[in-house]
């Protein structure tokens, strides 16, 4: 009996220590949990200090350093020729945009191998005013979400079922190029602030090309035989509107013969005909909506592109962020001097720790 006595209590006290090893084990994990996370705000915190100490122990240097920067970016900002910018929003058809594009990465072309002679004759403008552009750009025009879900559900009905169910309207959306867009928006950037009325008719011209006037020609060859075909059946609606008229007539004329059985009322009567007048005219007014939508469709898009809205008479001025001199140079100069700092501090580092 006191044999089982001292192994129960064997046990216990075996159990105790046991717990006693964890919740020393875990105290000690938060200790030095407690200790890493102390020890990175200490660092810190020491290397804020020390740099808010360079920064004083150099204020003199640093101050005048900036005041210079910021005297050379704002005499360099208000010499530097002005840059104004505007926009036109064109819908082009007939898949002018390729050459819309193709124009515009050409005309960039000319303007950086400083053709202006091509580029003035391409706009009908003169050398002087060629040499104030600066530079074109391309790019898809505003669109609301349901645009891109439009343009999503075509790009899904055009491929294979299979793979469709592998793109997300996310991935579309992330990985479409600028042509998949029907709105572009061209903008010209000049030095001249009244230039873009000028080239207004030259961009113009960028749409035409032989393969969209063939594609329009072509289009409206198939309105045409379409358009024929719709005509052809009204008339065959109309010639069978008139069979059934005269077969209603007849039909009128004839009497009726009906048998009662029972009481009841019930009867059996040779009805008239069954005439199909009414389908007849459902069908004339489809056809009727067919033609007047290709007759809308050739008046909608009978050019290679439309203008949504044209260039400004007046530019508005364009200046990039980092085309701020007068904030751009100052701050410059402050990471310059940080970085000389830190190259000195490491160099003497490095000797003291040779010696």
């Amino acid at each position: 009996m006191s044999k089982s006595i001292n192994k129960n209590e064997n046990i216990n006290n075996s159990e105790e220590i046991d717990l006693v090893v964890i919740f020393n084990f875990i105290g000690r994990a938060f200790n030095n949990l407690f200790n890493f996370i102390k020890d990175v705000f200490r660092s810190i915190f020491s290397i804020v200090i020390y740099a808010i100490k360079a920064i004083i122990d150099n204020f003199k240097i640093i101050l005048a350093t900036i005041v210079l920067a910021a005297v050379i970016g704002f005499a360099l900002q208000k010499y530097s020729p002005n840059v104004y910018t505007s926009s036109m929003l064109v819908r082009p058809y007939f898949d002018s945009k390729y050459e819309l594009i193709n124009k515009i990465g050409y005309y960039n072309a000319l303007i950086g191998n400083g053709n202006y002679e091509s580029l003035a004759e391409v706009f009908d403008i003169d050398l002087e005013e060629a040499k104030e552009i600066i530079a074109f750009e391309v790019e898809s025009g505003p669109e609301t979400e349901n645009d891109k879900i439009v343009q999503y559900d075509n790009f899904i009905k055009s491929i294979d079922s299979v793979r469709a169910q592998e793109i997300s309207f996310e991935d579309y959306v992330e990985n479409r190029s600028i042509y998949s867009g029907d709105l572009f928006q061209i903008s010209v950037f000049s030095i001249k602030n009244n230039i873009f009325k000028d080239i207004e008719e030259g961009l113009s011209n960028s749409f035409s090309n032989k393969y969209s006037s063939k594609k329009m020609k072509k289009r409206d060859s198939l309105i045409t035989i379409q358009k024929k075909n719709i005509l052809e059946q009204l008339s065959q609606v109309d010639s069978l509107q008139k069979i059934y008229i005269r077969v209603l007539e007849e039909e009128s004329k004839s009497k009726p013969t009906e048998i009662t059985l029972g009481g009841e009322g019930f009867s059996l009567s040779n009805d008239k005909s069954n005439t199909r007048e009414y389908e007849l005219l459902n069908k004339e007014i489809e056809l009727r909506n067919e033609l007047k939508s290709l007759d809308e469709k050739k008046v909608d898009e009978d050019v290679v592109f439309d203008v949504i809205s044209g260039f400004q008479e007046v530019g508005t001025k364009h200046e990039e962020w980092y085309q701020k001199y007068m904030l751009m140079f100052p701050i410059l100069a402050f990471v310059l001097l940080c970085l000389i700092y830190l190259t000195n501090k490491i160099v003497q580092y490095a000797k003291d720790y040779e010696s």
